[in-house]
């Protein structure tokens, strides 16, 4: 059976009141062991097409902790298709073990090319990218995080009806394609608010390309110096929400924003209604590679992913 065909239904877990809001986090990262959250949510629809047009090799970037590059792995492995990871930094090239996500899609099959930032930026245009092109025919490219339309798609369907009752719903971002589903399946009287996980301001331009709604924001103040860098007191936090909770939480994307809405309620700057839901993307394969990282640096490891 295609991974696509058969899935949980997330759980919506309610939190304690928190100075009189209700919080709900709506539990994306339980719907598959493998391919969880938002990830599932952005390829379920790629990879129908994938077999429809009988794609021979399917190509996509990614850094070395890439949940995006983790479940294109699996859900390629798992559907008969050869995959290829042009990976950020090439130094990665004689270090792949010191990354569990680049372990792990090699053990899926993918074959990895590890290139420098600069030439990373130029994507599809990128010599080692025109190259694969002309030797693999019908070679499918996904972008970056897999954003997309037929992504967007996908993410349409992560709001159920019982969602659209809640003032304000956040998600964290990255490259706009899951906001921009749930902003498309809101209603017009909720608020959405994404949470940049990187220094990227220019992100609602992306944005703007893929919905015409209104009745969304994007909160810039708690990427903790930029995309997969994370301090201490964010460690502490999600230490703490996991000991109260049991909800573990990615240090990339989804810890930052709820330490940045736990903040804000506690500063009184959250203006957006008391009934607020919070979509856990999942992302959770990328926190043994964290607790490597934090180790080397002397600093507090998360309690969960080891």
């Amino acid at each position: 059976m295609q991974i696509f065909d058969s899935f949980k239904s997330s759980l919506n877990q309610s939190l304690d009141l928190f100075l009189g809001h209700k919080i709900v986090i709506k539990r994306e990262d339980l719907i598959h062991p493998r391919v969880s959250g938002n990830k599932f949510r952005k390829l379920k629809y790629i990879f129908q097409e994938i077999k429809k047009k009988e794609v021979s090799a399917l190509l996509t970037f990614g850094g070395a902790f890439s949940n995006h590059l983790a479940a294109s792995a699996y859900a390629g492995k798992n559907s008969g298709v050869h995959t290829i990871g042009i990976v950020r930094g090439d130094e990665w090239g004689r270090k792949i073990h010191e990354s569990a996500t680049l372990n792990y899609c090699v053990s899926q099959g993918m074959e990895l090319h590890c290139i420098s930032r600069d030439i990373y930026t130029q994507k599809e245009q990128a010599p080692i990218v025109t190259k694969l092109m002309k030797k693999i025919p019908r070679l499918r490219i996904i972008p970056e995080g897999g954003t997309e339309p037929l992504a967007v798609k996908g993410c349409l369907e992560i709001l159920q009806s019982e969602d659209l009752n809640f003032d304000v719903i956040c998600s964290s971002v990255g490259t706009g394609g899951t906001i921009a589903g749930l902003v498309n399946s809101s209603n017009d009287n909720q608020n959405l608010i994404g949470f940049n996980a990187l220094n990227n301001t220019e992100i609602v331009h992306t944005i703007e390309e893929l919905t015409n709604k209104k009745n969304w924001s994007i909160e810039n103040d708690y990427t903790f110096g930029g995309y997969a860098k994370i301090k201490p007191t964010l460690i502490s936090f999600m230490n703490d929400f996991y000991q109260q909770y049991r909800i573990p939480l990615d240090p990339i994307y989804t810890g930052k924003m709820v330490f940045g809405i736990f903040d804000l309620i506690k500063k009184d700057k959250w203006p957006w209604g008391k009934k607020i839901l919070i979509i856990h993307t999942g992302g959770l394969q990328g926190v043994e590679g964290m607790n490597v990282q934090l180790q080397r640096k002397g600093h507090p490891t998360l309690l969960y992913g080891e």
